[in-house]
């Protein structure tokens, strides 16, 4: 980036992880492992893992159980878009900190998909800030992208419009 390297605010960091429940959806995708793996270094009570995919949520699961960490994971199958599951989870494990990062990232796939794009971009986002809202969890983190900046393809403007919302 020819810049100088920012190194992360610890105190920050615990801030809404450490000794915390914490929720991450989209957890298999690239963005929502990698969030899954810094936090789990971040000392979090529980660590729930959310994805539609089983395979991406497996791989993770044991990935992340490689670790030796002694935060409790547990992995949930589901779709962002079930308000009435996502509810269930957030009331069960007592959700304080959410990660949303479940997406359709992929331009190309989401211009050729374009009511998949906005049933989990938009609608997706809806249902989990709305969860988040009635099950008054404290802190809800939204993953975004570049491309919701003037959005010129379907999957920038999907993005932008779950900015608005939230």
């Amino acid at each position: 980036l020819r810049r100088a390297v920012r190194k992360p605010d610890e105190k920050l960091l615990k801030k809404d992880v450490e000794q915390k429940n914490i929720l991450i959806t989209g957890a298999g995708g690239s963005i929502g492992s990698e969030l899954s793996r810094q936090i789990i270094k971040q000392n979090p009570r529980l660590l729930v893992l959310f994805d539609i995919s089983e395979f991406a949520l497996y791989s993770l699961d044991l990935e992340l159980s490689d670790m030796n960490s002694n935060v409790r994971v547990i992995s949930v199958l589901g779709d962002v878009t079930k308000g009435s599951r996502l509810k269930k989870i957030f009331e069960v494990f007592d959700i304080q900190t959410v990660y949303h990062a479940a997406a359709y990232k992929h331009v190309p796939m989401v211009e050729k998909n374009s009511i998949a794009g906005v049933r989990v971009n938009v609608f997706g986002t809806l249902a989990c800030l709305q969860t988040a809202i009635d099950t008054g969890v404290e802190s809800f983190v939204f993953i975004s992208t570049d491309k919701a900046v003037r959005p010129t393809n379907m999957m920038g403007a999907t993005k932008r419009f779950a900015e608005l919302i939230l």
